[in-house]
């Protein structure tokens, strides 16, 4: 019997996800807690996911088991608690708030960041970026500036230089931070 053209494993329809995502299998595998083989081997049909692991990355990408069995292609209006995705680190937590939003223009994080701490400095990259300091302050670099902002100020900056954050604060800082297009 053979399958109809429009037939997909899932497999295939898990590395239609991831790239329409704009995800590499390393960075899935980062953000569900997995191997980045085990998602090769998945996406090739080499093995089959849990039930529990398949709700875990199809969340990660936007989607829901009725949503991935069906043909209808409704986006989600509403996210809560239960749809964010969580990364900790020891001096960071970076939460995605939307988790479907790398296929989009805006990808909005919440950054929670400890006493001293810094993210990464991020390379020069196309578009734009946001921030709202909800609680402490940062010391945002972008090139050779740098500027502290507060709790209830903003920051903006194009991305096309070497940019990062710092707490500046005595305390936890926490950041509502919007990127255009993708790139955390």
């Amino acid at each position: 019997m053979q399958e109809s053209k429009n037939a997909y494993t899932i497999g295939a329809k898990i590395r239609d996800l991831r790239l329409k995502n704009g995800l590499t299998q390393e960075e899935l595998a980062d953000r569900a807690e997995l191997s980045k083989g085990f998602i090769s081997q998945l996406e090739n049909d080499l093995t089959s996911p849990s039930i529990a692991t398949l709700i875990d990355i199809l969340t990660l990408l936007g989607s829901n088991l009725s949503e991935f069995f069906s043909d209808d292609d409704k986006e989600q209006l509403i996210f809560t608690r239960e749809d964010f995705f969580v990364k900790e680190t020891e001096n960071s937590t970076v939460t995605w708030i939307v988790p479907t939003a790398q296929k989009n223009m805006l990808e909005p994080i919440i950054v929670e960041l400890e006493e001293n701490a810094c993210l990464d400095p991020d390379i020069p990259h196309e578009g734009e970026e946001f921030g709202y300091v909800l609680e402490g302050a940062v010391e945002v670099t972008v090139g050779d500036r740098k500027g502290i902002a507060r709790a209830g100020e903003t920051f903006y900056f194009s991305s096309d230089r070497k940019h990062f954050i710092k707490n500046a604060a005595n305390g936890k800082s926490k950041i509502l931070w919007v990127s255009c297009p993708p790139t955390f």
